[in-house]
């Protein structure tokens, strides 16, 4: 029994073989897509050279391959800081960036995911960048200069993650807002700036009224003139 059996286990360990030899290929090649770049991992470590999209043999069995979305991607940030006349300011940026795929490796060693991409280095880099542009004005001209608050920012946001391997692409402020004590102070003046417009006005209205007054009663005058006039020449 046992010489008819020895046989018959031929063709089934042939096939673990076989099956082990495909699932070992497999397991051989990775395939990066557009849009992604991979950090191929052996034993554990990270190695150089990040995989661009396409087709790349990776060791079966003792590696693994990290990919990265390196399209672009959006994020909302708060941020708050102290002006330069020491008002409060807070905003909310929309970040739009990416990230460099050549240097997905160093990021993969450093920051990890994503999601500790953001947390970690956007968020508290948006922060400082914001810091550096409201400590440059006032709350008045932070509020009357967004434009040039918004390049101070962009300017040190992208120097600052550049360094991580991150592209800034454009940056937008979703708000801005004071302090009520500051909201209070600006409705106070506006609300003082119309009652002088208004006495302005009242007053040049007076000006002008008493104007029309004296025009008025100079024309009378000059009318009684030349109907005396009229009448002496008349003999009247």
């Amino acid at each position: 029994m046992s010489r008819q059996s020895s046989p018959s286990l031929q063709p089934l360990l042939g096939g673990i073989i076989a099956a082990l030899l495909v699932v070992i290929s497999f397991n051989s090649f990775v395939v990066i897509n557009p849009g992604q770049a991979g950090v191929l991992s052996v034993l554990g470590k990270a190695q150089n050279g990040a995989l661009l999209e396409g087709l790349h043999f990776k060791p079966p069995l003792v590696s693994a391959v990290d990919v990265y979305d390196v399209t672009v991607q959006k994020f909302e940030v708060p941020a708050q800081s102290a002006t330069k006349d020491l008002q409060d300011l807070s905003a909310s940026f929309a970040i739009n960036f990416r990230l460099d795929p050549v240097q997905v490796v160093t990021i993969r060693r450093t920051q990890g995911t994503l999601q500790n991409i953001v947390s970690k280095i956007v968020a508290p880099q948006t922060q400082e960048s914001f810091k550096i542009a409201a400590a440059k004005r006032t709350v008045e001209q932070a509020i009357t200069q967004r434009s040039e608050l918004k390049e101070d920012f962009d300017n040190a946001l992208n120097s600052r993650l550049e360094k991580y391997g991150i592209i800034v692409l454009d940056t937008s402020v979703i708000d801005l807002n004071f302090s009520p004590e500051f909201a209070k102070a600006v409705e106070d003046k506006q609300i003082a700036e119309q009652k002088a417009q208004r006495a302005v006005y009242i007053a040049q209205e007076a000006e002008q009224e008493a104007q029309a007054d004296i025009n008025r009663a100079k024309g009378k005058a000059e009318a009684q003139r030349l109907l005396a006039e009229t009448l002496k020449a008349q003999g009247g």
